[in-house]
């Protein structure tokens, strides 16, 4: 597996959320933490963005214990400061606070360089309702995709 193959989803975060806007931000990570990324070993499941002294930063996103790593280990569900420009920081803040929005994660991945990104998106939670119109649009277009492939 080669290292931009790197690509750990939060795929609960679109049935729960509606996605409104996206960015790709660095994160601040351990030396022994971007070796268990390329191994894949990253879970991004019930992670969420927010922000202490206008930082943004990510509780909950999981990245385990480097297998070969001795005592200089990292903890595994520790919270990691994401990396933003001072502009992207503040306008997120501003919508945060006043509309009451949620920053959620939705995917870990290497670019080109080697280096670990996270796609976060500025998201509003759906309704219930919201999740079962979802998941009939979703059934509906997988019947109409069947019918099309048998003729």
């Amino acid at each position: 597996m080669k290292q931009t193959d790197i690509n750990i989803k939060n795929r609960r975060a679109t049935f729960d959320y509606e996605i409104l806007e996206t960015y790709t931000a660095g994160i601040q990570l351990a030396g022994t933490e971007i070796k268990s990324i390329r191994n894949g070993h990253a879970a991004l499941v019930d992670s969420f963005c927010y922000f202490n002294r206008s930082e943004l930063w990510v509780k909950g996103m999981r990245i385990s214990e480097y297998f070969y790593g001795t005592f200089n280990n990292h903890a595994p569900d520790r919270e990691r400061k994401l990396l933003l420009h001072k502009k992207e920081l503040a306008k997120l803040e501003r919508k945060v606070k006043e509309s009451g929005l949620s920053i959620i994660p939705l995917r870990l991945f290497l670019n080109e360089k080697g280096i670990a990104k996270l796609d976060i998106a500025l998201c509003r939670g759906k309704k219930q309702y919201d999740k079962r119109e979802s998941l009939k649009a979703k059934d509906s277009q997988r019947d109409i995709d069947r019918v099309v492939k048998r003729f």
